[in-house]
């Protein structure tokens, strides 16, 4: 199952407390204080990982605590750390405050940390009172309460191409083609209700990050069909390719999907309608999808890249030029342009 939302109420670890102590040994009666301080509690930390790509797991738990830190002890024994409580999330995890809706942190890479709830600090014990005014201080302190944060996580899939279109366009059985990502596959709208994240070889060294999105309808800006819930996880791809199906050799129809994708595109974010994209005829297959494809070549922007994946006719060229345009996209914004 995949699940992109989840809210969490994270409580951190109660520090321990100080401890009233005196020596009282043999050859020493009157022993100096040597109560030790109680220990730190655990912080609560959120960890970005690809190991995992769904929210489902963390969702499950509503409350999360670490533990608390031990009291301290005598003979200026101070009480053991409360363990922290390392919670992992799918790379692209947004963190917002529930309570004020501000983001957080936006955990995209491998090993980023954010500590969600600091940690309650240990009391002193009356070792730690003791001066040369004050030789047999009586006082010690409690250990403070960790922090309570009440956060919501949304995640958005970082993938370098994402895969737009009407239900049934082809993207499913592209992904499944070009990768081991293993979405499922039908001839009826809507069989991808998740998205699919695969890792497509292009040549001998270099690979693309793809991510099946379900399909969109007109109106998934406005939240109609499924697609609107998915519509956030391209915002982080770099490229797009635009998929329509050219099976049965309409042309008006799929210049009239490609106008209702990109609008919803536009509609959705103008910054997401500028990014760079492709446009791909699939099942390309028969002379009449040929000839299809070759009327619609004159019909919209740029080229034209037409594909099967059941014969796998033009996929490598589609991957290669996808590959160019991300590097030429990375190195644009490395630079400050645009792509």
């Amino acid at each position: 199952m995949f699940r992109d939302e989840c809210e969490i109420e994270v409580t951190a670890g109660r520090g321990g407390d100080g401890l009233v102590s005196f020596a009282r040994e043999k050859y020493a009666p009157k022993g100096g204080p040597n109560g030790g301080d109680g220990g730190h509690g655990g912080h609560v930390i959120l960890l970005a990982t690809d190991e995992v790509n769904s929210l489902i797991q963390v969702g499950r738990k509503p409350y999360y605590r670490a533990s608390n830190g031990e009291p301290g002890g005598p003979r200026n024994r101070s009480g053991s750390r409360g363990d922290d409580l390392t919670i992992e999330v799918p790379l692209g995890t947004q963190v917002f405050d529930a309570a004020r809706d501000n983001l957080m942190a936006d955990l995209a890479e491998a090993g980023q940390e954010l500590i969600l709830a600091k940690a309650g600090r240990g009391g002193r014990g009356n070792a730690s009172f003791a001066t040369s005014i004050v030789q047999a201080p009586r006082k010690a302190e409690k250990g403070k309460d960790g922090e309570k944060r009440q956060v919501r996580l949304e995640l958005k899939l970082v993938a370098e191409v994402g895969l737009v279109g009407l239900p049934n366009a082809g993207k499913s059985t592209f992904l499944s083609r070009v990768s081991r990502a293993r979405p499922k596959v039908a001839d009826y709208p809507f069989t991808t209700l998740d998205p699919h994240v695969g890792i497509a070889t292009v040549g001998d060294h270099d690979t693309l990050v793809i991510a099946d999105l379900p399909g969109l309808i007109e109106g998934a800006a406005e939240g109609h069909g499924l697609g609107h819930r998915f519509l956030k996880h391209v915002e982080r791809c770099r490229v797009l390719l635009q998929l329509v199906d050219l099976a049965d050799g309409e042309v008006d129809r799929a210049a009239e999907e490609l106008r209702v994708i990109s609008e919803e595109l536009v509609r959705y974010s103008e910054e997401l309608s500028r990014r760079p994209r492709l446009i791909v005829a699939t099942k390309v297959e028969s002379d009449e999808a040929r000839a299809a494809a070759e009327l619609l070549r004159e019909r919209v922007e740029g080229p034209l890249h037409v594909i099967s994946s059941h014969t796998g006719d033009g996929l490598l060229d589609l991957l290669r030029e996808a590959k160019r345009t991300v590097t030429a996209s990375a190195e644009a914004e490395a630079s400050g342009e645009e792509a």
